[in-house]
């Protein structure tokens, strides 16, 4: 007798990437217009699309613009400063370290500091090497804070 263990299937599903809906009231253009203007507004590219499909009914943006919300802000000239899971990592970090320096002791903290500087050496030697971030670049706990209290976003100048 085979009995198979099924599990449900509660989750969301994402929308199909063909054509954009047609109840999606914004034009591509629009939706380019705002994303640049989240973007400078200093929201992550993930929280813009959340932003885009609560307030806006746009239920992703690479069907409706044609180009994912990172092509569109490197056709606008707004670079990210460093990659936003890398960004999230060393804010994590800070955040961990302000808690030990007022928690000394608390060792499972300690620990997972530990593993999170861990990720974020893997996840840098990673973009170092596809190019993402400078082959110069290093994470240094002592500068990080400084990292994490500046904007997201580059405005990169046209010359």
């Amino acid at each position: 007798m085979n009995k198979k263990k099924k599990k449900g299937q509660s989750h969301s599903t994402r929308p199909s990437t063909g054509v954009a809906p047609r109840w999606v009231q914004f034009t591509p253009e629009e939706v380019e217009a705002v994303i640049v203007e989240l973007a400078k507004k200093g929201y992550p590219p993930s929280m813009i699309g959340v932003i885009l499909r609560d307030q806006y009914g746009v239920p992703l943006a690479k069907i409706v613009v044609g180009q994912k919300i990172q092509e569109v802000l490197k056709k606008h000239d707004v670079k990210l400063v460093l990659p936003e899971d890398l960004y999230n990592l060393i804010r994590r970090a800070v955040n961990l370290r302000n808690h030990l320096a007022v928690h000394p002791k608390d060792t499972h903290s300690l620990k997972g500091l530990i593993e999170i500087e861990s990720k974020i050496h893997r996840l840098a030697k990673y973009y170092k090497r596809v190019g993402k971030i400078p082959k110069d670049w290093s994470y240094k706990p002592e500068e990080a804070s400084v990292l994490v209290s500046q904007p997201l976003y580059r405005l990169e100048s046209s010359e």
